[in-house]
């Protein structure tokens, strides 16, 4: 076994393997790159692979070269997509014996294709950067592939979108980050979306998720389960790979910090914002499992002919990394879960890392529940789809439809704060004064120009306002009362302004924290993220009325960057001196260019 050692230009990033900065933190480590060879999946290797007690490993399809993730339709049509190939496959096993039938039918072609998801007699597709969806024919064939979004951020380095529909009927999508570790200048990378069927709208449901690949909804709690990639170069055992539950609003850890709370040595959060801080607002991993892993699909095994003690588990595959010696990875692993809960992780299926983890004959990628119950594995190595089947005599499950996860907890989380009042007729900002708000960028109930949009430019306006006795700060809030199905469309949330400034310019730098003026603190939008996000309405609809409104507090708020409306406001509950507002107005008539 060859240790290589880390390329030159890593070394000068991390001086020797040590990484340190301005603020104080050192890491020391030995860094390791390194990939067993690939070798032929041949029957006698395949025979080799072990699984517990009553398991049976086998090849369901082979030559099928880069499969990556798998979709299995409710009459058990099998779709898997290969990446390098750019197409989407069709197998199937309509007499039963494990095996596919004949020859893998390509059903769709798109550089890039990765993502599945099926809904509704429909298939979904997303490459690096757009959404497709097809209608399944009675053939299993695909009709016409219609974009959906074809704006998805830049890839990067982790180009390899997944997507699910969640219990609430919403798709969610993962984006991991561009590189290893960075402030990433799109705030919709290293985060997990939540985009209506039709495509149409997109929120961000969490943040600092490095690359979440494999994610999936407890079929018992309905909560959102995903198993994160640790950050590179740290050594053989750091980072640990995370299992997350992941839930609205939350970020969790990246770039800056990661597990259970260790802070990243190199970066440095925006707006001058502490690691400490940063700590403090994230949340830490569940369970960890061995570093550089490479969790990739996710299946719970509820409604699985698998027995009745694995039913509450799930499953994932591990890819195997290239930054550990010896080889972490390779394998499928069990994420045990007690009363909803993970509470830890072990291999399942092993022996595709071969001659003692110099060579392996596997990469496991995709990862889905068949209609029989058994579990279809993807290797993009050698192109074998495998099949894990329980054979043996302890009660097994009869397998078919899969348990369907409760909606009420997803939907809990998303509907906090829908279909209630503006900011300003809510008890929280009760004031007996008035405050006189007036905009240099537009007109009180004037049309606000383009290019304070999401369909342009997408910069904040200018505010003024006058200045209130006895002010300690200033803090705004922007509504739209007219957006559905969220109701009233929070924009932006801005507090911590310092008494002696009474407007803000056009083009607020959009990050959590404000370095000049110094301390202020901005808040999570509808949309998820800090910072101004302009207007959006659908195109055609009547003009949509953006609510500016500026409260002067009698004190500063001891809220934490990264809030939301809701918070922030019940902060503000009876230190409001004054309250006004600017609205301004916008329609967008011509669907913009893709």
């Amino acid at each position: 076994m060859k240790r290589v050692p880390l390329a030159a230009a890593l070394c000068l990033a991390f001086g020797a393997a040590t990484a340190q900065q301005g603020d104080g933190t050192k890491f020391s480590t030995n860094i390791n790159v390194w990939k067993p060879n690939k070798v032929d999946a041949t029957p006698e290797r395949i025979k080799a692979l072990k699984a517990p007690p009553g398991f049976t490993v086998s090849a369901f399809a082979t030559g099928l070269k880069n499969t990556r993730i798998i979709a299995v339709a409710p009459n058990g049509d099998v779709y898997v997509s290969r990446r390098d190939q750019g197409d989407v496959l069709l197998l199937r096993d309509a007499n039963g014996d494990g095996r596919a039938d004949g020859p893998a039918i390509a059903v769709a072609n798109r550089a890039g294709a990765h993502g599945l998801a099926i809904r509704d007699n429909k298939l979904y597709l997303v490459t690096a950067k757009e959404l497709f969806v097809a209608p399944i024919q009675g053939d299993g064939r695909l009709g016409e592939l219609k974009m959906l979004v074809g704006d998805l951020p830049d890839a990067g380095q982790h180009a390899n979108r997944t997507m699910a529909f969640g219990p609430d009927g919403m798709l969610y999508l993962s984006v991991g980050s561009t590189c290893n570790a960075c402030n990433e200048s799109n705030v919709e990378n290293a985060t997990m979306l939540r985009i209506s069927p039709d495509g149409k709208s997109r929120t961000i449901f969490a943040s600092g998720l490095r690359n979440t690949i494999g994610f999936a909804w407890h079929p018992t709690t309905g909560e959102l389960w995903g198993f994160d990639h640790g950050i590179d170069f740290l050594g053989d055992d750091v980072q640990p790979e995370e299992v997350n539950k992941i839930e609205l609003g939350k970020q969790y850890g990246w770039p800056h910090v990661y597990g259970k709370g260790d802070i990243y040595p190199q970066s440095t959060p925006q707006g001058e914002i502490s690691k400490e801080e940063w700590k403090a607002r994230s949340t830490p991993m569940v369970v960890g499992y061995t570093a550089h892993a490479a969790p990739m699909q996710w299946v719970f095994g509820a409604g699985s002919a698998f027995p009745a003690e694995y039913q509450g588990d799930a499953f994932v595959t591990m890819r195997g990394s290239w930054n550990r010696v010896p080889a972490s990875g390779y394998e499928i692993v069990r994420v045990r879960f007690e009363n909803g809960q993970a509470k830890s992780v072990e291999p399942f299926v092993t022996g595709f890392l071969t001659d003692g983890g110099k060579t392996h004959i596997a990469r496991p990628v995709g990862l889905a529940m068949a209609k029989d119950g058994s579990l279809l594995m993807a290797d993009d190595a050698n192109g074998v789809i495998y099949r894990v089947a329980y054979t043996g005599n302890s009660g097994g499950g009869k397998g078919g439809t899969p348990t369907k996860p409760p909606a009420g907890p997803m939907q809990d989380q998303v509907n906090k704060g829908n279909n209630v009042p503006l900011a300003n007729k809510r008890p929280e900002t009760e004031a007996k004064g008035q405050l006189a708000v007036t905009s240099s960028s537009f007109a009180a109930n004037g049309m606000m120009n383009e290019r304070y949009t999401e369909y342009a430019d997408g910069v904040s306006p200018a505010l003024s306002w006058k200045a209130v006795a006895g002010a300690r700060s200033y803090a705004i809030v922007m509504e739209d009362p007219d957006a559905k199905p969220v109701t009233p469309f929070v924009h932006w949330v801005m507090w911590n302004i310092p008494a002696n400034i009474t407007s803000v310019p056009e083009g607020v730098q959009e990050q959590a924290r404000l370095s000049d003026p110094d301390g202020v603190l901005q808040g999570r939008t509808t949309r998820g993220a800090p910072g101004y996000y302009g207007p959006k309405p659908p195109v055609g609809e009547a003009a949509h009325r953006y609510h500016f409104q500026v409260y002067a507090l009698d004190k500063t708020l001891d809220v934490p960057f990264g809030a939301d409306r809701d918070q922030v406001l019940q902060a503000m509950r009876g230190h409001v001196l004054a309250k006004g507002e600017i609205v301004g107005r916008y329609a967008q008539k011509q669907q913009p260019q893709k």
